[in-house]
């Protein structure tokens, strides 16, 4: 019910419909009032954009998140959105090598969305055994807040396919993470083993590490991987 007369909102001022209003007989402009509820909505749908706005803004943070893996240019280190893009392109151009049939836009979206988490938690490093419990808490709370921005129905989407890619229980999920264990074991091939090295990554180390997500996405792209890795080793890319 309205406090005021309903002579004071404007867009009550063309009478066409009677209604009851405060107790007594009024009359407004149906058109009006449809139009009425039409703002009430966009307003609703604003309120759901400024909300996708702020979480795309927010997730512009991504870009100042560094690896330790360089370039194949060597001249700078990468950063989690350049990687989360070339594994959507790697899942494009190399889904036939999945060991299952696999739904590529589903693949495409895990690869993007599986490092936003690292916008709080930093970048993990595969080698790091030390951290692996307070990764998964930091990368959990992480995943709460940043996907939190967005509304519920995107949140609740987000969120589900983030723990899919870390369960890896799916085809596109084991297909997604031999996709982000066969990008750093290229740029290390091609920078000469630059992480490797500097952090002392043996041979060994590389393999244990990134043969199982591998196989269980991709035999062949595991193949593929194993001769970077014998090659690198020929060349002299592992310390020691």
């Amino acid at each position: 019910m309205w406090s005021k007369p309903y002579a004071t909102y404007p867009k009550f001022q063309d009478m066409e419909a009677l209604i009851w209003c405060c107790g007594n007989q009024v009359s407004i402009d149906v058109n009006s009032w449809k139009s009425n509820c039409v703002i009430h909505e966009r307003e609703s749908m604003n309120q759901r954009l400024h909300e996708q706005i702020r979480f795309l803004m927010e997730i512009d943070m991504l870009k100042h998140v560094f690896r330790r893996t360089k370039l194949l240019n060597g001249s700078r280190y990468e950063n989690d959105a350049e990687h989360a893009w070339h594994l959507a392109m790697m899942a494009m151009v190399l889904h036939e090598y999945s060991n299952e049939p696999v739904e590529l836009s589903k693949v495409v979206k895990m690869v993007l969305i599986h490092d936003l988490v690292e916008i709080d938690a930093g970048d993990a490093f595969l080698y790091d055994e030390n951290n692996a419990i307070s990764k998964e808490e930091a990368e959990t709370k992480a995943a709460i807040r940043v996907f939190g921005l967005l509304p519920e129905d995107q949140r609740r989407e987000f969120i589900d396919l983030w723990e899919e890619f870390e369960r890896k229980e799916t085809p596109e999920a084991r297909f997604a993470a031999a996709l982000d264990r066969l990008e750093p074991l290229i740029q290390n091939a091609h920078t000469e083993g630059h992480a490797w090295i500097k952090y002392g990554i043996t041979k060994d180390q590389v393999i244990n590490k990134n043969r199982p997500p591998l196989i269980g996405g991709s035999e062949e792209l595991w193949g593929c991987a194993e001769e970077m890795i014998t090659e690198s080793a020929d060349k002299g890319y592992f310390p020691g």
